[in-house]
């Protein structure tokens, strides 16, 4: 369902029965001309919102953005779950800014077209500790920044999973908008790919894996809702890591409600960022949910090679890196040629192949030719336990292993060390499903 509101029928709507996920009695100012499911949902109950000191209270059963898929215990599902209604702190403005000390400028973390994030501590009573947080300030010029975060309150309060950034809470006093997230400790896989300085450290390949292993979960996790969520902005920035590297996806103010079972796409206005946005959704504005399988093909690019996206400083015909590389991918000699220098040679080479064909799959010019999120998972897995089995593997056949190491593999010298005959290797299963998503979707594996 896709309306077009003014701000007096979208609050007279909510008197009627629909489900408004924020007190829209103290914004002021706007007017939705573009309002759509995202801000607005058909509810079978009314739903009633009200502030219980700094706490969100509902009451009512919404069945509104999504369906409830599974208990709202406390808690992540470590397969994510859709909270029946946004448990979400209602903070004041004053609440935060001495969180933030006044937004002052050695407190910014980031920032970007919405505004900026600052560092903050909620100060709670003894004997509790006080909490770090995320403080996202929009910025309030026109409608973008307030639908955005509309949506981000309406998805990120109902969504849960280990791979989506925690939203805590929200203000809206006035014309001030605010966002209150956890605190992503490591900071944006951006910032750690392409930043510099001493304070930046690169990525080893294993973090990598495993960075783009919760990524694509958290993806994944999206796609996979019943409404289908296509999260339209994928990218380096906002993908955040905490302290122990676990990447979860962040910043939701473009999410869209994907298209029903009768339609291929939505249609909608051509946001997001350049050099990861899918070709189809450039040219035409058709939003498909594999739009977001392109977006994750041009960030394992950039965590292959080090090199951003999209960069004008680069030669003639090399600026958009999926443009660029992507007719290299199957070529060892050139792959191994544009790999990142900062990983000194370090990686397994032929997981690294693999994966760059995985990329590939991820970039056809076809969106159907792409393969799911949910395939995508399954190959990194494959992928990461492969390199694993063939680390240990190794540590066994050195005979100058430590104890500890001999410890780990708890196995007997192999066969092959007593008599060092050649074997023949079985296929291994990264290979076995990299084949597999290239005949599905007919594309011819690489040679």
């Amino acid at each position: 369902m896709r309306m077009s509101v003014s701000y007096a029928n979208w609050v007279a709507a909510s008197r009627k029965g629909w489900v408004v996920l924020v007190l829209v009695r103290k914004i002021r100012g706007f007017s939705l001309t573009e309002t759509t499911d995202v801000f607005l949902a058909a509810s079978t109950a009314t739903t009633s919102t009200s502030l219980v000191g700094s706490s969100y209270v509902s009451s009512g059963t919404s069945h509104g953005l999504f369906s409830v898929a599974s208990s709202s215990d406390e808690g992540t599902s470590p397969h994510g779950q859709i909270l029946p209604y946004p448990n979400l702190r209602v903070f004041t403005f004053a609440e935060l800014r001495a969180a933030t000390k006044g937004f002052k400028q050695d407190m910014v973390l980031g920032e970007g077209g919405f505004g900026k994030v600052f560092k903050g501590w909620l100060e709670e009573r003894p004997p509790l500790k006080s909490t770090v947080i995320a403080v996202k300030k929009l910025n309030c010029d026109g409608t973008q920044g307030f639908q955005e975060w509309m949506a981000e309150v309406n998805f990120l309060g109902r969504l849960s999973h280990p791979n989506l950034v925690k939203l805590l809470g929200y203000c809206g006093e006035e014309r001030e908008l605010l966002l209150v997230y956890e605190f992503m400790q490591k900071g944006s896989l951006e910032n750690h790919l392409f930043g510099r300085g001493a304070i930046v450290q690169p990525l080893p390949w294993p973090i990598r894996m495993k960075i783009a292993i919760g990524a694509a979960r958290g993806l994944a996790f999206l796609h996979t809702s019943e409404k289908h969520v296509i999260y339209r902005d994928f990218k380096a920035s906002n993908i955040l890591l905490d302290g122990s590297y676990n990447a979860k996806i962040s910043d939701f103010g473009l999410a869209k409600i994907g298209p029903s079972e009768s339609q291929s796409h939505i249609t909608t206005r051509v946001m997001g960022t350049q050099g990861y946005a899918a070709p189809e959704y450039m040219a035409t504005g058709h939003l498909y949910v594999k739009s977001d399988v392109y977006g994750f093909g041009v960030v394992l690019l950039e965590m292959l090679t080090g090199l951003r996206a999209l960069d004008q400083n680069r030669p003639e015909g090399k600026e958009n890196l999926a443009d660029w590389l992507k007719p290299y991918l199957s070529d060892q000699k050139k792959l191994k040629r544009h790999m990142d220098s900062k990983l000194q040679g370090k990686y397994p080479f032929q997981t690294v192949y693999q994966l760059a064909q995985l990329a590939s799959y991820c970039l056809a010019s076809e969106q159907k030719l792409r393969p799911s999120m949910k395939e995508v998972v399954e190959t990194l897995e494959s992928l990461e336990a492969y390199s694993g089995e063939r680390q240990v593997d190794q540590m066994a056949r050195n005979p100058h292993r430590s104890p500890m190491a001999a410890a780990v593999t708890k196995t007997p010298p192999r066969q092959e060390e007593r008599y060092p005959l050649p074997l023949p290797s079985p296929s291994p299963p990264h290979q076995r499903q990299i084949t597999a998503v290239a005949h599905r979707y007919a594309v011819p594996p690489a040679k």
